[in-house]
C-alpha cells in the first residue's frame, strides 16, 4: 500500500520506528580518542570533470552518470539533465569558518555545469542543501522538485515560487510529456539548525521513456519500502544508494554498505553507484571505510560503478570497479 507522509502537526514522521541515540559524552569520546583515519592524509585530487563534454546534447536514449561527490550527481537520462542535492560549498555547516569540511574542490564550476532540465532535492540538512548553490542555479530559471516544506526554504533564498514544485511520498510530476520524477519514501529525518522534522524527506525515481534511475537520497534500512518502491516503480537501470556516515548510535538513520546491498536487491538490483561518502567526514568511521566494505560485500552480481569524482559513467557499459581513492 502506497502510504503518503505523516504529519502529526507539529512534524514528518518516519513509517516505522526510528530513533538515534544522541549519547553526547559518549560521541565526544570517541570524536577525541577515536584512531579511526576520518580524513585523508593527503589530499584528494585534484579532479576535474570534462566541461566540453558534459555540455553536448544528451542523445535521446543515454544514460550517463558523473558524481561530484558525496550526493551530488548529474544525470543524463533519455535526453535530459538531472542534477541531485547540489553541494558545492566548502562545509556541509552553516557557518563558514566551521563545520565538516570538503575533502577535495568539486570537479568543475557551477557555473560551468551544462543547462539542465530539473534540480532535485532529496531534504533540508546542510550536506545535500546548499543554499549558495541554489541560488546559483535559480537564476537560469532551472525547475526545482523537492519533498513537502524544503520549498519553504528555497523560497526565503530568493527563488521564484514558479520554479518550486513540492511533492508528497508517491506523488509524481511530469517533467516533460516523456520524463516523470516520483518522490518516494525514505528512512531519515530532517532540520537546519535547531528545527527538527518540519520538513519532510524523500528518495526519488527518475523515469524517462527508456531508462530508469532511483535516488536514494539518504535513509536507514528499509528493506520493505525499497521493495515496494521497486515493484511499483523499477526495474531500475541506475540505482544511487548512500553509503556513508553510518554509526551504531544512529544505525536507523544511515544504512552503511550492508544494508545498501540489501536495499538494491529489494528495488531490483540495477548498477550501483555508491553516494554519500569520500566528501566529508560526518562519522566516526575511516573515510574510506564505507567504500572499502562494499567493494568486498558485493558478490559478482553487483554490478559497481565507482566513477572518481567528476568521471563520467555510460551506465550500458557494465562495472566500473577502479579503485581511485587508494592511489
Amino acid at each position: 500500500m502506497k502510504t503518503p507522509s505523516q504529519f502529526n502537526g507539529k512534524k514528518y514522521l518516519n513509517t516505522i520506528p526510528t530513533g538515534m541515540s544522541m549519547d553526547y559524552w559518549q560521541m565526544m569520546r570517541r570524536w577525541l580518542r577515536g584512531k579511526e583515519e576520518r580524513e585523508p592524509k593527503k589530499p584528494l585530487g585534484p579532479f576535474r570533470a570534462n566541461v566540453a563534454a558534459l555540455a553536448e546534447p544528451v542523445p535521446a536514449t543515454a544514460l550517463r552518470v558523473t558524481w561530484f561527490g558525496h550526493s551530488s550527481t548529474l544525470i543524463e537520462l533519455d535526453g535530459k539533465r538531472i542534477l541531485t542535492d547540489p553541494v558545492w560549498r566548502l562545509r556541509a555547516s552553516p557557518l563558514s569558518m566551521a563545520g565538516p569540511k570538503r575533502f577535495f574542490p568539486a570537479p568543475l564550476l557551477l557555473t560551468e555545469l551544462p543547462p539542465l532540465d530539473a534540480v532535485v532535492l532529496s531534504h533540508d540538512h546542510y550536506d545535500h542543501l546548499d543554499k549558495d548553490a541554489i541560488r546559483t542555479l535559480s537564476r537560469a530559471g532551472v525547475p526545482f522538485f523537492c519533498p513537502l516544506g524544503v520549498g519553504g526554504h528555497l523560497r526565503r533564498w530568493g527563488v521564484p515560487a514558479a520554479q518550486i514544485t513540492e511533492l508528497d511520498w508517491w506523488q509524481e510530476a511530469k517533467l516533460t510529456d516523456t520524463h516523470t520524477l516520483v518522490a518516494t519514501p525514505a528512512r531519515h529525518f530532517s532540520g537546519r539548525r535547531l528545527t527538527r522534522d518540519n520538513t519532510l524527506w524523500a528518495s526519488w525515481c527518475l523515469l524517462g521513456p527508456t531508462h530508469r534511475a532511483f535516488f536514494g537520497g539518504d535513509s536507514g534500512p528499509y528493506e520493505a519500502g525499497f521493495r515496494e518502491i521497486g515493484a511499483a516503480y523499477g526495474p531500475f537501470d541506475l540505482v544511487m544508494l548512500e553509503i556513508g556516515a553510518y554509526d551504531e548510535l544512529w544505525a536507523d538513520i544511515h544504512m552503511g554498505p550492508d544494508h545498501a546491498l540489501a536495499a538494491h536487491r529489494a528495488l531490483g538490483e540495477g548498477a550501483l553507484l555508491p553516494l554519500h561518502w569520500a566528501t566529508f567526514n560526518l562519522a566516526f568511521h575511516a573515510w574510506d571505510e564505507p567504500v572499502e566494505h562494499l567493494v568486498a560485500a558485493a558478490g559478482p552480481e553487483v554490478t559497481l560503478l565507482l566513477p572518481a569524482p567528476g568521471q563520467r559513467v555510460e551506465v550500458a557499459d557494465g562495472p566500473l570497479p577502479q579503485q581511485w581513492w587508494r592511489r
